[in-house]
């Protein structure tokens, strides 16, 4: 056999063992976390690089806030996470140092901010991703991202499988000589099938008719196939709530097209897919700085901004204008999860309030608009004011 061949049969050996010892580990999986039987719940919050130290600060204050009586009671604890950090990572040459990932093993959710993954090629070593590292060593197989503009009439939730596909191996392909490259996708029954029914059983529960799945199984036939097989099967045990199987390039067109969006309320999608389409519908919703997600697990959960680090704007001098949407909206998400929904629903309130029915202090990411901390001191006051339900409910009927 030609070395260079057998060499790479000896890297797909290897990577074909890992996923036949994850298929098992998957098959034996723990019950989902119970908030209720915890004292305290850990809450680590990990701030990142770049901006995400300044808007951590932000989302921080406004935890405190809202959990005043169980932090003081010793019910909720809030512990920060050092060491997650770009320098960090470098020194140790691991997308999470080890005592990082022990730090947040000890912990029951974590509040992450953004995280900077240098780019092949580049001027700075060539880590693996942190949050991919994360999704995977804490099997945080879900990632939950909605958006919603009432005004257009988009209310959407994306369940983007999150240990899986391109990204699961995207450090582990395999270039031979200077003309041939491969990177590997994976996809399993059990990944596909874990994600694919939170999303049905979220759309019971919000009595939503439909759930979209999201490939491109016309060109990538084996893992987006499976995809897809999997998703019918699932569908049957849901005989109320229709399944469709819908090409990504179609969505990316009709989430931008007035006449169908609206249509659409729950998309269950593999890991390329489901970054890029969130993306596009956050830019929708008015940025990725606007729009935060759920990294969701049976043991772990794992909540953040979904945009990038803002490195460009440390440069520059401009990362107090950083806007903490993003990761208040995670932290809302995260209240929601670990039992305190009232406090999760006041706080989208506000954030739809502050930042769509009456936006007084807007963040631009420049010394043109406020500070992170003046808009973080604006969304305490709604938050406090006796007429927030009413504004927000008033906001959403004029829309409906």
């Amino acid at each position: 056999m030609n070395p260079t061949v057998a060499q790479a049969v000896a890297r797909f050996r290897s990577l074909v063992e890992g996923q036949l010892e994850r298929v098992e580990t998957m098959k034996q999986a723990l019950p989902p976390m119970d908030y209720a039987s915890l004292r305290p719940i850990v809450v680590g919050v990990a701030p990142g690089d770049g901006i995400g130290p300044v808007i951590a600060r932000e989302t921080v204050r406004v935890l405190q806030r809202l959990l005043k009586p169980e932090i003081s009671e010793g019910r909720v604890r809030l512990r920060p996470i050092e060491g997650l950090t770009l320098e960090n990572r470098i020194r140790h040459g691991q997308a999470i140092p080890d005592d990082v990932l022990a730090a947040c093993k000890a912990c029951h959710v974590i509040l992450k901010g953004p995280t900077t993954t240098p780019e092949k090629g580049g001027p700075l070593p060539n880590i693996e991703s942190a949050n991919v590292a994360m999704r995977r060593e804490l099997d945080l197989f879900a990632n939950v991202r909605p958006v919603r503009v009432p005004r257009k009439g988009i209310d959407w939730v994306f369940f983007r499988e999150n240990t899986e596909g391109p990204y699961a191996l995207g450090s582990q392909g395999l270039q031979l000589g200077e003309d041939l490259a491969f990177d590997f996708s994976v996809t399993t029954a059990q990944g596909s099938e874990r994600i694919i029914r939170m999303a049905f059983e979220y759309a019971e529960r919000h009595a939503h008719e439909l759930v979209l799945g999201v490939t491109k199984a016309n060109v990538i036939k084996t893992t987006d196939g499976l995809f897809l097989q999997v998703g019918e099967r699932v569908a049957r045990d849901h005989p109320g709530i229709r399944w469709e199987s819908w090409y990504a390039d179609i969505v990316a067109a009709k989430l931008i097209d007035p006449k169908r969006r609206r249509d659409f309320h729950v998309f269950v999608l593999p890991n390329l897919y489901g970054d890029i389409l969130t993306d596009e519908a956050a830019e929708i919703q008015g940025g990725v700085g606007t729009a935060g997600s759920a990294n969701l697990g049976t043991r772990y959960a794992m909540f953040e901004a979904i945009h990038g680090s803002g490195d460009r704007m440390v440069r520059e001098g401009r990362a107090e204008y950083a806007d903490p949407s993003s990761l208040l909206r995670a932290a809302a998400m995260m209240l929601g999860h670990i039992g305190f929904p009232v406090r999760a629903a006041a706080l989208d309130m506000a954030l739809d309030v502050c930042t769509q029915l009456d936006p007084q202090v807007v963040v631009t990411g420049r010394p043109t608009g406020a500070t992170a901390q003046a808009f973080t001191d604006h969304l305490l006051n709604t938050l406090e004011s006796p007429e927030l339900e009413s504004r927000w409910t008033v906001f959403r009927r004029r829309l409906a």
